[in-house]
């Protein structure tokens, strides 16, 4: 199945690149997203004519991750869990919970932007993180967790 790519994908291309890709990873996920649309000749034309306008609107998204994440970088969230003597939670952290805690700490992430590369937090300390904001923006945030008897 070939397509055009409407947004940066990673590693797959970028705006405007005709790409060869599995009809189900077309079928299911790029073309339902808005991130692609089928390589026929009408599509082509209609792409080329928009084409400005959707680079346009990539780098306002790509400018405003950025923002984001200046704002981010450096940021330490301090979060408190119920813990055991030995420093194991009752429970775990999740990219919920971290999504949400950023969020009233007046930095709004969605859950999927949360990368946890070991999984949920599940003991006391820090714990490194990924926000991932953009195609081409990552931003590293530390989590304190403090446990509360």
């Amino acid at each position: 199945m070939e397509v055009i790519l409407i947004k940066k994908v990673a590693n797959l291309g970028n705006i405007g690149d005709r790409v060869k890709v599995k009809a189900g990873y077309g079928r299911n996920f790029l073309l339902p997203t808005g991130r692609a649309t089928l390589a026929t000749v009408s599509n082509i034309a209609k792409f080329e004519a928009q084409r400005a306008e959707f680079e346009k609107k990539a780098a306002a998204d790509l400018s405003s991750a950025e923002d984001r994440a200046a704002a981010l970088k450096g940021f330490r969230l301090t979060m408190a869990a119920k813990a055991g003597s030995e420093g194991k939670l009752f429970g775990s952290i999740g990219t919920t919970d971290i999504a949400e805690a950023l969020t009233r700490a007046g930095h709004p992430v969605e859950r999927s932007e949360v990368r946890m590369p070991t999984g949920p937090i599940r003991t006391v300390g820090e714990h490194v993180l990924t926000i991932h904001l953009h195609t081409d923006v990552n931003v590293e945030v530390t989590v304190t967790v403090v446990g509360e008897e």
